[in-house]
């Protein structure tokens, strides 16, 4: 009896010692590795991007002729305007330069330089009108401008020309018009501010207002324009301080090439 006693706790003892020799075991071993974890690249500016635009304009301007009757008023006529942009934008640090080009239609609407002179002498009380209409307008710009993450606040600067119907001057009171100038085309300097926000790494979403300051434009009308042929000579009318100022809002997709390489966390 005494050795089935002695048998037993010897297989005990011998149980023991391979359980905790299988833990100490465990315990060298390393642990599995984590599953990756995917890390998305920082978000950039850098890339290409196409968009378009929805907005309104706003023409302004005055007129004055050689005869030097003054205008009763000038023109400051709002128009609906639409069109699309494309650019590219390289981002070092906190700062994003480009270059951007739009191009938009207006409304049909008479937004440009016109205004109203009331002569006198022989054709006193006839109204004499002036005007034009903006059809396109399409420009080229630098920008430069500070990211903040998927926040873009930026200025631009540049140039660019609008597509003007022919310059036409009215007799209203006898129903005559003399159209003509010297040129279809207007052009002048471009100045604006905006900001973008990227609401996803490819989607970005604009507000932005321009000034676009133009050149003037020059009409001789003949003494015989008219019916009771007044002017006796000559009469040159020129438009100045030509100004349109937008405000649009649009949308973009950025081919975003920026960011690090795509890398996995442990």
């Amino acid at each position: 009896m005494q050795k089935l006693k002695t048998l037993y706790l010897g297989a005990g003892f011998a149980l023991l010692a391979m359980t905790g020799a299988g833990q100490a075991a465990d315990l060298s071993r390393p642990p599995p590795p984590a599953a990756p974890v995917y890390v998305p690249p920082p978000f950039s500016w850098t890339g290409f991007y196409v968009g378009g635009n929805l907005g309104g304009a706003w023409g302004h301007g005055n007129i004055t002729d050689s005869s030097g009757v003054s205008f009763s008023g000038n023109s400051n006529n709002g128009v609906f305007i639409g069109g699309g942009q494309a650019g590219f934008n390289y981002q070092i640090s906190n700062f994003v330069i480009g270059v951007e080009g739009t191009f938009d239609w207006a409304a049909n609407n008479n937004n440009s330089t016109n205004g109203v002179v009331v002569l006198t002498g022989p054709l006193a009380g006839d109204t004499i009108q002036v005007s034009g209409n903006n059809r396109w307008m399409t420009t080229v710009a630098a920008r430069l401008g500070v990211a903040w993450d998927h926040w873009l606040f930026y200025g631009k600067g540049g140039g660019g020309w609008v597509g003007v119907n022919n310059f036409a001057v009215t007799d209203i009171t006898r129903g005559v018009t003399v159209t003509g100038g010297n040129s279809n085309n207007n052009s002048g300097w471009l100045a604006g501010v905006g900001f973008e926000w990227a609401f996803t790494n490819n989607w970005t979403l604009k507000v932005e207002y321009d000034y676009f300051g133009l050149s003037g434009r020059t009409i001789t009308v003949p003494a015989s324009a008219f019916a009771a042929g007044i002017p006796a000579t000559a009469d040159t009318f020129t438009t100045g301080n030509n100004n349109i100022q937008t405000v649009v809002v649009g949308i973009n997709y950025l081919f975003n090439w920026g960011g690090a390489p795509v890398t996995a966390r442990y």
